[in-house]
């Protein structure tokens, strides 16, 4: 049986109707925790699931896989959050300027 064997046409893991409960938390959490938090949804692609990245008002952001994205609107929604198609509009400068705060100085 080689290691290519998961592979198989059929064979692959269904992505479930709920996310893992624990994801579920940390986005909840994350919401509860920080000011001015928007959804942007990420579609799925030949290599990656659906996903929902949080980015806060200050640029910290935070991604979960979803089981589909239906279930992150369904989430932005019930949180009250502005849901934005990632794919279609981008991600905020604010975001890459947080990421580059973080980022040691050479």
């Amino acid at each position: 049986m080689s290691w290519f064997s998961g592979w198989r046409r059929g064979s692959s893991a269904r992505s479930s109707t709920r996310p893992e409960p624990s994801a579920v938390a940390h986005l909840e959490q994350f919401v509860a925790s920080r000011r001015g938090v928007e959804a942007f949804i990420e579609q799925p692609t030949t290599m990656t699931k659906a996903s929902i990245l949080l980015i806060a008002y200050d640029g910290e952001w935070t991604r979960r896989t979803v089981p589909d994205v239906a279930w992150a609107r369904r989430f932005a929604a019930r949180s009250g959050l502005p849901a934005y198609d990632a794919g279609v509009i981008g991600y905020p400068q604010r975001m890459r300027d947080y990421d580059s705060r973080r980022r040691p100085k050479r």
